[in-house]
């Protein structure tokens, strides 16, 4: 017969599981996508974890961290869409960015400590013009320490605060546009479209390399991100409001998931051919496309999820709501 003591460990750990299930129960099951104007000056996982707690959300998650500094488009995905925030981390980036020129610092932004200054020379915008076309198209960008990436387990940001500069390897991106909008001989405004993984801070610091001055962000606003705009956005303020309104005010500003995937090709299934996609198998689709991802649809015009064209045309799942 167990004694005292296991008796008392088994209360503690039943008390445990039932504390852990009432956790994970916790919180409205919603599902869609909430594309929020991130402010200034708090991180990506703040404004996250406040706008959670206002929809009362039972699962949340962001697609890609904003600075703190930066403002702008932050696509927060609830419940099942979360599934597919991939598709938005992956996805091309738009971004305006206002630079400093003749001023250096440790995070390549305004919230850095200055590490230099000098003499900005009497440029021409025909000469900024001109350095700007070297960071158009293909180019590799060596990412910076105060960044959410890793070395040996550790993020790069959480060594710089110890001051400590690990060697980081260049990595390839795209830079699809890079407009100058406006320069005043201190400061530059560009317009960016790049490929995700794009450092602004980074590309401010090296076009200063290259004038020979130095420079770094000021100001920066995401505008886009992968299909959605700046002008879908919702302020935290609004957001705030509606909240005062109650919950079903919120939910009416939600987005619906497949709308993260417009860029996919879609197709209709019945019942009987979405329930073996359901069992994982591949399903012949007529007059489906003959190679890529597509969304898929039953015939009540749901979105299912998103299935893969194999060599041989089946449509085989890969990723799916539940049912």
């Amino acid at each position: 017969m167990p004694d005292d003591a296991e008796y008392l460990f088994l209360i503690i750990d039943l008390y445990t599981n039932f504390m852990r299930g009432r956790q994970r129960s916790k919180g409205r099951n919603i599902q869609g996508i909430l594309l929020l104007d991130k402010p200034m000056g708090i991180t990506s996982n703040e404004a996250l974890q406040r706008v959670k707690s206002l929809f009362k959300a039972r699962k949340a998650g962001h697609t890609g961290s904003l600075d703190k500094m930066a403002t702008g488009l932050l696509p927060l995905c609830f419940g099942e869409a979360t599934k597919f925030s991939g598709y938005l981390l992956n996805a091309d980036k738009h971004y305006l960015a206002t630079c400093k020129l003749g001023v250096e610092t440790t995070t390549g932004d305004a919230l850095g400590d200055i590490i230099s200054e000098k003499p900005v020379p009497d440029f021409s915008r025909q000469q900024l013009e001109n350095v700007l076309k070297k960071f158009r198209g293909n180019i590799e960008q060596i990412p910076p320490m105060f960044s959410a990436l890793k070395h040996k387990g550790q993020r790069l940001y959480k060594l710089a605060y110890q001051g400590i500069e690990v060697e980081r390897q260049a990595r390839p991106l795209t830079i699809h546009q890079l407009q100058l909008i406006k320069f005043d001989g201190q400061t530059f405004e560009i317009d960016v479209r790049c490929s995700k993984g794009t450092y602004i801070r980074t590309l401010a610091e090296d076009i200063g390399k290259q004038l020979g001055c130095g420079a770094h962000v000021i100001a920066l606003r995401r505008v886009g991100a992968g299909p959605y705009v700046q002008d879908e956005m919702i302020s935290m303020t609004e957001i705030e409001e509606l909240a005062k309104q109650g919950l079903a005010a919120l939910d009416e500003k939600l987005l619906s998931i497949d709308t993260a995937l417009r860029h996919l090709p879609h197709v209709e299934l019945n019942q009987d051919v979405a329930d073996y996609l359901y069992d994982g198998q591949a399903v012949i689709v007529p007059h489906a496309p003959t190679s890529g991802m597509l969304r898929v649809y039953n015939e009540q015009d749901d979105f299912l999820g998103v299935a893969e064209i194999l060599d041989d045309g089946r449509v085989a799942p890969r990723r799916l709501l539940r049912s």
